[in-house]
């Protein structure tokens, strides 16, 4: 069993949530898929044309909410969001008036944005992981990160669907399938899996659904999704964005991050979310830095980075796009250094065992908190009702991890603390560090994994190999950016970094970006080759 087989994040199924109540979602229903321009774009256009008085944060909305309605809810249906924001109109109105009044909070002011519904919000929406124990359970608060995007001027448009309990369900598991939203679609071709567990973020973004999106990692579940999606994906430095609030698997390899179709997205995205938090200890390192300003065509000049040779895998396809990439490169003045990131293999078992111990501790003190008028309380009442209503919550797939979860020691147990020390050793000071000190480099990049692959109720995923867990399980950043197709399915090119480096690595991904220009908008085929 390969490390991300235990966390995948992770078929039919019915989205519930509040699409209806919105005039614009009752009387739009746009019969092409291709966005118009203005959906299509990112944060500086749409801000420009709010500026210029061409466009509204009302009347952007509206769009957005049209659209979901046409191609996640109908058309393609890709199931990509589970409820839409019954308020978000009016918050939009209100973001006008602001803009109208000459208060404007940020660059993110009147911008639409989709959250993981495993992020708590403090309003009309549900929060679940997917899960119909959590159906219509209101957070009692919103999640730090939240309040930081209301705060930023951003209109919370609705909830993305994921793979249930981010994919710490079972052994079995198909990403992007919840028993409360169904099974998201990737829109580059309806059959492939989303991968996940942030799935419902990639494909809005990739589908432009929104502008920007939150999604969630522990070990692959941003930039997985984000890879096999075509989008930007950046799995922040732990610590560097507030954990609390978020419906948890670890607490020590979980973080937040953006879900983009640009790396200015991003940047701008990660700038909102990052920040110290008085409840999440974690961020009190957290550096003071506008992400934006790392946005440098020329990011690539006089870097040395790392190939990391051991994680291209076994798919030739995929290896030839990358090395081709790699000339990209070159050409922007990197200079290349193959390498081994050292001890992978150190800490392939004892990951499991870290997520296991702490998944019930940390997911009770999450319900305990935010949730506690919810019907579950403890990991024994959610095993208990998905075993009540096992034909909807497992038609498909067990819960041997949550089982798992249940039966482990807790925090204070000698095979936890000895685990999560081995784990932050070979991941950090005889891992990742160890190779950019020995060669010098800034950073590392292999492909982030490989394409989509057919989604398979009956096995479960087929993950063809995956470069997420040296920094998901250090806690480094990790960067995803669009690096082309194979047989029309996205493929990404991963940057990775020590602690603390998303500057230079954002300055490294944008300049790739800017030279390459990989990223197309999909066209919801029914399947490759049919």
């Amino acid at each position: 069993m390969e490390r991300r087989d235990f966390v995948r994040m992770g078929v039919a199924g019915t989205v519930s949530g509040a699409v209806a109540g919105t005039s614009v979602l009752a009387h739009a229903a746009p019969s092409k898929t291709a966005p118009a321009a203005i959906l299509d774009a990112g944060v500086h256009a749409q801000g420009q044309a709010m500026r210029a008085g061409k466009l509204t944060a009302h009347e952007l909305a509206s769009r957005y909410l049209a659209r979901i309605a046409a191609i996640d809810r109908a058309g393609p249906r890709l199931r990509s969001v589970i409820e839409t924001n019954p308020d978000a109109l009016e918050i939009a109105r209100e973001r006008d008036r602001e803009r109208k009044a000459g208060k404007l909070r940020g660059p993110l002011h009147g911008i639409p944005i989709l959250l993981k519904d495993n992020i708590a919000t403090a309003d009309k929406m549900s929060t679940t992981a997917g899960s119909l124990a959590l159906d219509g359970v209101k957070a009692r608060r919103d999640a730090h990160i939240v309040a930081l995007l209301r705060n930023a001027g951003a209109v919370i448009l609705g909830k993305t669907n994921l793979s249930e309990w981010a994919n710490m369900r079972s052994t079995r598991s198909t990403s992007g399938w919840s028993g409360r939203g169904g099974l998201t679609r990737n829109p580059y071709a309806l059959d492939r899996n989303t991968s996940g567990s942030s799935s419902g973020s990639a494909s809005a973004i990739a589908a432009s659904l929104a502008t920007l999106a939150v999604g969630t990692e522990t070990d692959g579940s941003i930039v997985s999704p984000a890879s096999t999606c075509g989008i930007v994906g950046i799995k922040p430095t732990l610590g560097l964005v507030s954990r609390s609030g978020i419906i948890p698997i670890a607490h020590s390899q979980d973080t937040a991050g953006p879900m983009t179709r640009s790396v200015a997205d991003a940047a701008l995205l990660l700038a909102a979310l990052a920040g110290a938090d008085p409840q999440d200890g974690a961020t009190a390192r957290a550096p003071a830095i506008n992400y934006a300003n790392a946005l440098r065509k020329d990011g690539l000049r006089g870097k040395r980075i790392g190939v990391a040779r051991d994680f291209f895998g076994g798919n030739d396809r995929v290896n030839a796009l990358i090395d081709k990439e790699l000339g990209v490169l070159r050409a922007q003045g990197a200079v290349l250094v193959d390498v081994t990131v050292p001890n992978t293999d150190k800490y392939g078992a004892s990951e499991l065992t870290v997520l296991l111990h702490e998944f019930r501790p940390d997911l009770e003190a999450w319900l305990a908190a935010y949730a506690p008028h919810a019907p579950v309380k403890t990991m024994a009442d959610i095993i208990a009702f998905n075993l009540r209503n096992a034909a909807r919550e497992m038609p498909f797939f067990g819960q041997e991890h949550l089982i798992a979860a249940q039966a482990a020691g807790g925090l204070q147990a000698r095979d936890y603390i000895k685990a999560l020390a081995n784990n932050q050793r070979y991941s950090r000071d005889k891992g990742i560090d160890q190779v950019l000190r020995a060669y010098k480099l800034d950073a590392l990049v292999a492909p982030t994994g490989g394409p989509a692959w057919l989604t398979d109720t009956v096995n479960g995923d087929h993950y063809g190999g995956s470069f997420s867990s040296p920094a998901a399980v250090a806690g480094y950043p990790h960067i995803t950016v669009p690096a082309g197709f194979i047989h029309g399915l996205p493929v990404g090119l991963s940057f990775v970094g020590t602690a603390w480096s998303e500057p230079a690595l954002i300055g490294m991904a944008y300049a790739y970006e800017q030279a390459s220009r990989r990223r197309r908008a999909p066209t919801y085929r029914a399947s490759i080759g049919v």
